[in-house]
């Protein structure tokens, strides 16, 4: 990475969109908190290279202390990474793909509450001490990165207090923009809540075509496929999507922007608190 020059991806129409990991690579570096690493330049012990963010931004040494407890995983579609209630055995690092952090009512209803990429981590309450977490943890877009074990983490976390302090900052900026999310899906219609998530979405794969069906949609908003594809429509009618055999592809972001509610904004404004916007 350069200093002063941000990576960026494009839309189909040629607009550039900041990497949102590029991004947070730069913010690290120049308010000087600790050196960071090209994306591949780390790898585990297996030799696998690491391109999630906060891996790549650790120290070396607090790297050398994790490292040997980094396990490479696929991260396949629909796989569920925690479980809501459950107790967290391991913590996840994402190279690629985007992990959704879903609310689990009794009756079976989701309604989802974050979105995690090669910028975070999930099992984000076991950096703080806890033992479970209130949020199912599951793959949306198929991907890979590193688990570790929940301990590993905790005793590496014990005598690496930069690292800690990262983590920290993550976990809270994660639940401000958790409680946002919370009062978009309560307040807010189908059609600015599926924009949001569109371009939250884009913002982690830096990609302008989102493989998802319109079903898996439904379980993360809270509703139903009917209500989806109606929302879908509109955005496809008006010129800002376009929908195909599972897959989104957004083809005007900045319209798609002036389509959503005031919680993208906000969520945006939070991510720049993590350096990511």
């Amino acid at each position: 990475m350069r200093i002063g020059r941000v990576a960026v991806s494009h839309t189909s129409k040629g607009e550039s969109i900041p990497a949102i990991g590029e991004v947070f690579r730069f913010w690290i570096v120049t308010n000087k908190y600790i050196k960071v690493v090209r994306s591949g330049e780390r790898t585990n012990a297996a030799g696998k290279p690491v391109s999630n963010i906060i891996l790549l931004s650790i120290s070396d040494d607090d790297y050398s202390s994790l490292r040997p407890h980094l396990e490479y995983v696929n991260l396949p579609n629909h796989q569920v990474l925690h479980e809501a209630g459950g107790k967290l055995e391991f913590v996840y690092f994402p190279n690629r793909g985007l992990i959704s952090l879903v609310v689990v009512m009794k009756d079976g209803r989701t309604a989802e509450a974050g979105v995690v990429g090669n910028e975070g981590f999930t099992g984000a309450p076991a950096a703080v001490g806890l033992s479970r977490g209130p949020l199912r943890a599951v793959v949306q877009i198929t991907g890979d990165g590193f688990r570790a074990k929940v301990g590993a983490l905790q005793k590496t976390l014990e005598a690496a207090p930069h690292f800690r302090l990262l983590l920290n900052r993550y976990v809270a900026i994660r639940g401000m923009q958790i409680a946002q999310t919370a009062a978009c899906n309560r307040l807010h219609g189908i059609e600015q809540r599926l924009a949001r998530w569109l371009l939250m979405t884009q913002d982690r794969v830096d990609s302008g075509s989102l493989r998802i069906t319109h079903d898996f949609l439904a379980t993360m908003l809270g509703t139903d496929r009917p209500s989806v594809s109606l929302a879908a429509g509109v955005l496809q009618k008006k010129g800002f999507i376009e929908y195909a055999r599972g897959a989104v592809k957004i083809t005007n972001r900045k319209k798609l922007e002036s389509s959503t509610c005031e919680c993208y904004a906000v969520i945006r404004q939070y991510d720049g608190e993590l350096g990511l916007k």
